[in-house]
């Protein structure tokens, strides 16, 4: 736990410098599995036996992913595709581990000149790399995670060293956890050309999951950005109201409509240990994703959990908006059995 320390107190000090603006590589925000989409798209409290969990947050590494296995595909819009592979295990000296690879492809896009003249096609991809390492003490687990982000567009190459820090309470063997991660707090190495360097998507999140005794629920509850208030967009070429002296009153500030964005609610309806159920929903991004005057259920996810055999298999169904959707497929397996034949 001593070494986990420094970084712990060092991350959340990053936050200040990073506060707004335009941000690199945010594909480091997206849901790496079925289980965190289903939970809103992010969580800092939800244990489970996924290793991808630790993408969300290091303090999620527990017992219960020892040797799991995870591959987790979801297909967006269009031709975007992202793909995450993670392994778990532990150590009697150096805590547990958590190795990840989250790819995701933009696929083929056209290329022209200036005068209009087709060049070709060209690929647009992005990777990143990444590895945890928790320590339990007692009630609480900490944890912290290096990434190493890579963007590509035609050729051309951007870098970024990035770093988690978390905190898991646990303070009895009842279902109930808090946790507290800072994510995505670094820096971009080489930036596509000398003056574009850009913060990393930083965010400070704060949640709690619970289980009330005696019931087959589990409610999660994640706050989100918590290092800045307002995050509430207001776009100003949109169209305003007009008042009682046919006067257009622009949009304003909502303080209810940015509180709400902070937050992302879920519930896991638990049918026995080789079913669940999963709903979930992220104000922010039903805010930002809907059309003018249609909703068409943004910030929802629909999941489910099945167990066969030595295999388990999530899959989770996020509405973007009414133009699209996107689906989650994770397949996890313990190797347990296959280490011991080798031994």
């Amino acid at each position: 736990m001593k070494q986990l320390l420094p970084f712990l107190l060092l991350l959340p000090l990053a936050s200040h410098a990073q506060i707004g603006g335009r941000a690199a590589f945010p594909f480091l925000t997206l849901p790496p599995s079925a289980q965190t989409a289903a939970l809103g798209g992010m969580t800092a409290s939800a244990r489970s036996n996924d290793p991808t969990q630790f993408f969300a947050s290091p303090a999620l590494l527990n017992a219960d992913m020892d040797h799991v296995a995870t591959v987790s595909y979801v297909s967006y819009v269009s031709d975007i595709k992202q793909s995450t592979a993670a392994y778990a295990f532990n150590t009697e000296k150096r805590g547990r581990f958590g190795l990840g690879l989250t790819y995701l492809s933009y696929g083929s896009l056209q290329s022209y000149d200036a005068a209009g003249n087709s060049l070709g096609t060209f690929s647009v991809n992005e990777y990143a790399l990444a590895a945890a390492d928790s320590y339990t003490k007692g009630k609480f687990t900490a944890g912290i995670t290096a990434k190493l982000a890579v963007s590509g567009i035609a050729g051309n190459r951007a870098v970024g060293l990035a770093g988690d820090a978390g905190i898991l309470y646990k303070p009895s063997a009842k279902d109930f956890t808090v946790g507290f991660v800072v994510k995505n707090a670094g820096y971009m190495l080489a930036p596509y050309t000398a003056a574009a360097r850009e913060p990393l998507p930083l965010d400070v999140q704060l949640g709690t999951t619970i289980k009330p005794e005696h019931m087959p629920l589990r409610i999660t509850l994640t706050a989100h950005h918590l290092h800045k208030w307002n995050i509430q967009y207001l776009d100003p070429n949109a169209r305003g109201t007009l008042d009682a002296n046919n006067v257009e009153v622009k949009p304003s500030f909502n303080f209810g409509d940015n509180l709400a964005r902070h937050f992302t609610a879920a519930a896991e309806l638990l049918l026995g240990k080789g079913l669940s159920l999963r709903a979930g929903y992220n104000h922010l991004q039903a805010r930002e994703l809907r059309l003018d005057n249609v909703g068409g259920g943004a910030g929802f996810s629909f999941g489910a959990m099945v167990r066969i055999s030595q295999f388990q298999l999530d899959y989770t169904y996020a509405t973007l908006q009414a133009a699209g959707s996107s689906n989650y497929f994770t397949l996890s397996r313990n190797l347990d059995s296959f280490l011991k034949k080798k031994e």
